[in-house]
């Protein structure tokens, strides 16, 4: 078998990849470690019969609002997405919430005072979005729309605890952002980390923050339907251990961390750049529980149940706390969660009448500490009852993370630390981060521009980078 192209990985950036590479006419191969496809995006029955859950991933704005995935005909190959009413909801304590919602004014309304100022910080981004979107989910190069990506930049750079703190003076406004920033999985006093908040706020007014019907396992399905419609193959149950096990191809692509690349062709590579990659430093790892429930999460604030996401750590002060303590390397006593109710708007997740849930917090890479009755108490905090409501759970530590995904390196699901100036040089400083010096050999996963949690963009601008430089 002689291919122009091969993956490694069937995650969402190595199904993009391949699908970029099949549009262009080159015959590609997709290769699998595992039994199913998907990487972060898969699906299972971790519970009881009949509850889906999700393994990894379960909210997708960046899925929907991907640029690439937009140019896909996946609703063809039967991808559908649920669109909760809410972005997000954020409980507070005394049964008060606040939420994200679609609409810029209906979210101003919420926060009251800082309704004025909000609007003001947000309206330009998500009135440009299209224009930003195509600047900030790619490599570094010269921007298109200058103007709003430099207005971006400027706040991006900050610390979220520092653009909250100056930006808003309510307690309502200041949680919302912490909890949106919180998905950096950085200290919120590190600079680069208001980045995330601004554009998961975005996207809450632009896509939504919507969810695969029936599983994210259907998004890697719907993927590699469309692959084989454009004549890729994907071959499962196949571990790459070195190149020699790949068949002869023009060009190789790795949906892998630099750890990997280096077990896979590290005596390939030139010194200078295995050291390069040696020095990539990797984020905190999480702790998820899965959740097969008797009924609804039952919260005090009743305006949580409008938002599949919800954002379980009270105050902006709590929030950067837990995660200056995961930064320091202490695992937090009530840490900041992220929780995921999908059968609120998808009952194809659970048997009639019952419900699941997913969530997770951030803690030290490579902990063993269990976090279950930590996460369990944050949720009872805002939602009294909810221990009696679980009819099974499922749990997952850093280790067994990284044993379900070989890219989660100590249970880091963002595939490197998401740190300013690892941003800048994401695997190594390039103006082409996707190229290795082996020549015909790249990187297309979550380890290169524009990082984790930003499906298919990855892989996308691997593809380009090949097809450019030897396809």
């Amino acid at each position: 078998m002689t291919l122009d192209a091969v993956v490694i990985g069937s995650g969402p950036n190595g199904l993009a990849a391949a699908i970029e590479l099949a549009r262009n006419g080159r015959s590609v191969c997709v290769f699998e470690a595992n039994e199913n496809i998907g990487g972060g995006v898969r699906s299972a029955a971790w519970t009881l019969p009949g509850f889906i859950h999700d393994t990894c991933s379960a909210i997708h704005p960046l899925g929907y609002g991907s640029p690439f995935f937009k140019q896909l005909p996946l609703d063809q190959f039967g991808l559908k997405w649920c669109f909760p009413a809410a972005a997000v909801a954020h409980p507070l304590d005394g049964g008060d919430s606040v939420c994200l919602e679609r609409s810029i004014d209906e979210t101003s309304k919420e926060l009251g005072g800082d309704g004025s100022r909000y609007s003001r910080l947000m309206f330009p981004f998500v009135r440009d979005w299209d224009n930003l979107a195509n600047d900030i989910l790619a490599p570094i190069h010269v921007p298109t729309a200058p103007f709003i990506t430099a207005r971006f930049g400027l706040h991006a750079v900050r610390s979220a605890s520092g653009l909250a703190r100056k930006h808003f003076v309510t307690k309502r406004a200041r949680a919302l952002f912490a909890g949106l920033a919180g998905h950096s999985v950085l200290s919120l006093k590190a600079p680069g980390s208001a980045a995330f908040g601004l554009v998961l706020g975005v996207l809450g007014h632009t896509t939504g923050w919507p969810f695969v019907q029936g599983g994210s396992q259907r998004l890697a399905e719907a993927l590699a339907s469309y692959l084989q419609s454009l004549g890729g193959r994907v071959v499962t149950g196949t571990r790459i251990r070195t190149l020699r096990d790949l068949p002869h191809s023009k060009t190789i692509l790795c949906d892998v961390t630099p750890r990997q690349l280096l077990g896979i062709a590290g005596d390939s590579l030139p010194k200078h750049y295995r050291a390069k990659l040696e020095r990539f430093r990797y984020g905190p790892g999480v702790f998820k529980v899965d959740w097969a429930l008797s009924g609804p999460i039952p919260w005090t604030a009743m305006n949580c149940a409008r938002a599949a996401t919800v954002h379980i750590g009270g105050t902006l002060e709590e929030i950067v706390q837990s995660e200056a303590d995961v930064a320091a390397g202490r695992v937090p006593s009530r840490p900041f969660v992220l929780l995921a109710q999908h059968t609120l708007f998808d009952s194809t997740r659970a048997p009639a009448g019952k419900h699941t849930a997913w969530g997770y917090c951030h803690i030290p890479n490579g902990s063993t500490t269990d976090m279950t009755a930590s996460i369990e108490a944050q949720i009872e905090r805002f939602a009294p009852g909810f221990r009696d409501c679980i009819l099974e759970r499922h749990t997952m530590s850093p280790w067994q993370m990284e044993t379900y995904n070989s890219n989660y390196i100590g249970g880091d699901i963002g595939g490197g630390s998401s740190e300013l100036m690892q941003i800048i040089r994401r695997p190594v400083l390039s103006r082409t981060p996707y190229a290795t010096p082996l020549p015909g050999l790249f990187i297309c996963s979550s380890s290169t521009p524009p990082g984790g949690g930003v499906h298919g963009m990855c892989g996308y601008h691997a593809a380009r980078a090949a097809l450019r430089l030897c396809l």
